[in-house]
Order: C-alpha cells, then structure tokens, then sequence
C-alpha cells in the first residue's frame, strides 16, 4: 500500500474507511537524545493513495487507535520548552485531525509520580476507560500495565490511573530500564473488558508470550513460541463499529473538489483567557495573543545548531499578534498547517502566561477553545454568542518587528544594544555587549554575556522539571519571560539613565519572552550570525 525511502508503521481502520498511520514523511529529526527522523500521524485511501498529513506536530507520535465514539487516540511526545521526558501520554484527535487534545497527564507535577510514557493505548469495550502500557520514553513499548480514567480530575500524578500489573515497577520513573528484566515485561495489551486483557508477557523480558490476564492478578499463557518473541495479539471476532464522525477539514482530493480547493487561513476562537485551571496574577489584564510557530528540527544531531542558551530548543517564529476583547474573548485567523502557541500579553506587549506545547488548524478547520487551559470536565462560564470577538470579522495576524520572524537575535536585540549599551559595555568594567561573533555555537559576544545570566529561558533537558526557573512542570502565569528576567532591572533610568524607546523596550521583552534565542532556523547560521535573513527550509 505504500513504498518509497519513508518508514510507514502503525496502521490502524478509520470507520470512515480511511486509513491513520505513522511516517516519517514529513521530515525533520528529534531534538534530543540521538540521530533519528521524526515520525507525525498521516492518513490515506484505502487503496493506499491520496496521502494526507494528519498531524503537523514537530516531533514524534506513536500507535493510533480508534476510541469506542469514533475518536482517534494516540501518543505524543510533547516537549516545547520543557523536560524531554515528561510528556509522552494519551492524546485524542477527531477522524480528520483537527482539534489535538490532551486530556490526561500532560502537565505532571514530578515526573517521578507518573508513567514517563504511555503506549499501545486502546479504548476498553463498553468503557470510557483506556489500556496503555507505561513504558520508557526511549525504550520499547514493554513495561506494565494500567487503565486510564479521565473522567477522574486529574491530580498531575496518579489519580487517573489504575495499575492492572502492580509487581512491575514503571520503567525509569519508579526503576531504571536496566536491568531489562525489571521493568520490560508486559507489552501491547488488547483489552476485552474492564478486567480481562489479552496481551504479552515474560518475567524475564526475554521471550515474550502471549497471556490472557485480568485485574486481580490471574494470567494464563496462551501461546509461546519457543524462539520468537510474540506480539500484539488481537481477537478473531466481530465488534461494533464506531461511529462515523463527519469530516470538517479539506484535506482529502474529494473534499478539496467539492469545496472548490483550500484556504491557507482558518480560524481559531478563544472564548475567554480567563476561564483557566491556574491563578491569574491579580488585575491582570490580556490584551493580546502572541502566535509563535515552532519549526522542525531539519539537522540531525541534537544541539548543532545549538538554537540558543537553552539546553535542546526549538527554533521558532514570531508570527505576530491578534487582540483580546475586554471580556477575555478572541477570535482570529492563523495559517493552516503549522504547528503554534499562544502568549497571553499585557498592554506593553510582555508575556503574563505561555503554552508550553503545541496546536495546529488544518484547511477547513475552525477550531474554538473555552479559555487559556480551560478546567476539563466543567461547564464553560459563557456561551460563544455573547463573546465580544464573535460580533467581528476575524484578527487578522499582525506582524511584529524586524528579526521575529524570522527570528534572528542580530537582527532583533543587537541594534538595540547598539543604540542604548554599547557605548558604555565595551570595556572590562562591563560586560561587552558587541555583535562581533565568536566562540564554538557561533554566537555574538554580547549574546555570551546575556543570554545565559540575564536572559530568561526554559531548558528542554532531562531532569529540568525540578529545575526552578529554566524548568518546572507549568509556566507560572506573572513569572514568565521578561519580568522575572535578569535584563528587565537594567532596562530603565535606573541603570545610568537609561531611556529606552517603546520599540527598544519591546525588542528586548520579546527576545526574552521567546526563551532568548539567537537561531531562528537550523540552517545557515553563519549567516544568520552575520544578521541575514535565513527562512527555515521546513514549516
């Protein structure tokens, strides 16, 4: 069904008789950890034509499978200026794409209380509950075994969670992958009910078996070959199709017919900021969204180039900003096909609240959220017809300033520094702020003296969940970016009279509040340390 240099794996049935699988066709490498492509969710025909990419996230995704209401399920590897290793959990998305959502264990508060990845998950018949296997973010999708409930609120570690195999520890956040016998026992589970599981299982992690087991810790082998691991098994029997889920993208060649072809914008509704599952800072007021693009790593080893001072980070664009109404309403246009978040501002532009993940509208889509991380299960605190937002036309994106987009510190921070410090910061007594270029990543040297001290950034690296400010496991809302900085107390009369230009001021705020980058692309940098503009070659 389908050929060519591209590894296509995972193959799972629509009920609209379309097909989802996993490729690495789209391109691009991981961030962190090794050489490897990436790999997105992409569907096809069933005759095996007219490919569609599924997904636009900028790195891996694994299993999908269909939810008992016609949903899709899946894995993603969620880590947008935040620990690698965290964030590797069950995520759903209509039959077409649109609308990614995580539900369950996307935000935990130690990665040492939950699963560090969850695999081969599946909808239970008859439930609204899921089986997965609690698995190592590198390893193979061996590990134990648990249910999934996210009708139960989530507690950021365990609470939605019920160990079906509690004599298997879960790999690397409760024992280390080595030895393998530890930890890599039980694997691919099909669920029959609430409490019986086909799957495969070795105590040793040695030759794994096929078992019937159920909850209360009775397992029965079925079959074992004598020298060949078993895998995956699935019953030979009938079961209800889910329901078909009407398409609302133009993605597929009969869609584009009959809507006449595709727009390459599509719509984004946010009903109120406000409506959130943490505090705002008391009187803050948004008054813009910033939409930032994170691009795919198109270099294969991590860190070259080293995007900047943070550890494993992504490249990024500024896409610009659209208004928020005074009631907390937005409702704006955003191009399809990329991957983007969202920065909640005040009236000065500073950031008061980032996303540290990632969404995406495909052609056709009109995606609509209740709030800035809404509380999941609660009823919305207004209705969409009485948003301010909706009574307009869509916002249309408006650019920001020369060097975001795309993104180049040369371009965005050095003439400022030029205007307003480097008279002053070019001697021994301060720190040289100059855009001569020097060292091994290719920076300038007043990027080596900023960034790393007074700069604000989120590290992506193993382990930077318990790392205070350049970690954590949600962005605080007031302590972000350029007001918990280092740079922001230099940045007015105070510090020898200086007297920066609204320009000047925002220039540096958005540097800081785009985790204080100097790369905008993973291609040219030699050029982009020269202050060129270099478009990223993958978007």
């Amino acid at each position: 069904m389908t050929d060519g240099d591209s590894d296509d794996f995972d193959p799972c049935f629509l009920p609209n008789g379309r097909i989802v699988f996993i490729t690495e066709r789209r391109g691009g490498y991981l961030r962190c950890g090794r050489h490897c492509p990436t790999y997105a969710l992409h569907s096809m025909a069933a005759d095996g034509s007219d490919f569609i990419l599924f997904s636009y996230h900028e790195t891996h995704e694994w299993h999908p499978s269909v939810t008992n209401d016609g949903m899709v399920v899946y894995t993603r590897w969620d880590y947008v200026d935040r620990d690698t290793n965290i964030a590797h959990h069950i995520w759903t998305c209509f039959p077409d794409g649109r609308d990614p959502r995580s539900f369950h264990g996307n935000y935990p508060v130690r990665r040492e209380t939950r699963p560090w990845m969850e695999m081969s998950i599946r909808a239970i018949p008859g439930s609204h509950k899921f089986v997965a296997t609690a698995a190592a973010h590198h390893g193979n999708a061996f590990g134990s075994l648990v249910i999934i409930d996210q009708r139960l609120d989530d507690d950021g570690m365990s609470s939605q969670l019920a160990r079906i195999t509690p004599e298997v520890p879960f790999p690397e956040a409760e024992r280390h992958i080595r030895p393998i016998k530890d930890c890599m026992v039980y694997g691919t589970a099909w669920p029959l009910s609430e409490d019986d599981f086909l799957c495969v299982y070795n105590r040793d992690a040695k030759n794994h078996g096929i078992y019937w087991i159920d909850s209360f810790g009775n397992k029965e082998l079925i079959y074992r070959d004598p020298s060949i691991s078993c895998l995956s098994p699935i019953p030979l029997r009938p079961r209800s199709k889910p329901p078909v889920i009407p398409t609302r993208t133009v993605q597929t060649a009969d869609d584009k017919k009959n809507a006449g072809g595709i727009h390459p914008q599509e719509s984004i509704t946010v009903i109120d900021v406000y409506n959130s599952d943490f505090e705002w800072p008391e009187g803050a007021r948004v008054a813009a969204l910033r939409i930032i693009q994170v691009l795919p790593k198109t270099t294969p080893p991590p860190n070259q180039p080293r995007i900047g001072v943070a550890n494993q980070t992504n490249a990024r664009v500024v896409l610009g900003t659209v208004p928020v109404e005074a009631d907390g309403s937005a409702y704006f246009e955003v191009p399809a096909g990329k991957l983007i978040y969202f920065q909640a501002l005040d009236n000065r532009g500073m950031a008061i609240q980032s996303m540290r993940s990632g969404t995406y509208v495909h052609p056709g889509e009109q995606l609509t959220c209740l709030g800035c991380h809404e509380p999941k299960g609660r009823a919305p605190k207004r209705s969409a017809v009485t948003s301010l937002a909706l009574r307009r036309a869509p916002s249309k994106i408006q650019p920001d300033v020369d060097g975001s987009n795309p993104f180049n510190y040369v371009r965005l921070v050095q003439p400022v520094l030029d205007r307003n410090c480097v008279s002053c910061h070019r001697s021994e007594e301060a720190p040289d702020l100059t855009g001569f270029v020097e060292g091994k990543n290719g920076w300038t040297r007043s990027y080596n003296n900023l960034a790393e001290k007074y700069g604000f950034y989120f590290h992506v690296s193993n382990g930077s969940i318990n790392t205070g400010v350049h970690g954590g496991s949600r962005t605080i809302a007031g302590a972000f970016g350029a007001r918990i900085s280092g740079l922001l107390k230099f940045m007015d009369k105070q510090h020898y009279g200086v007297k920066l230009s609204e320009e000047d001021f925002h220039r540096l705020t958005l540097w800081l509040d785009c985790n204080s980058e100097f790369y905008g692309s993973y291609e040219n940098t030699l050029d982009q340390a020269r202050g060129e503009i270099v478009y990223p070659t993958l978007n």
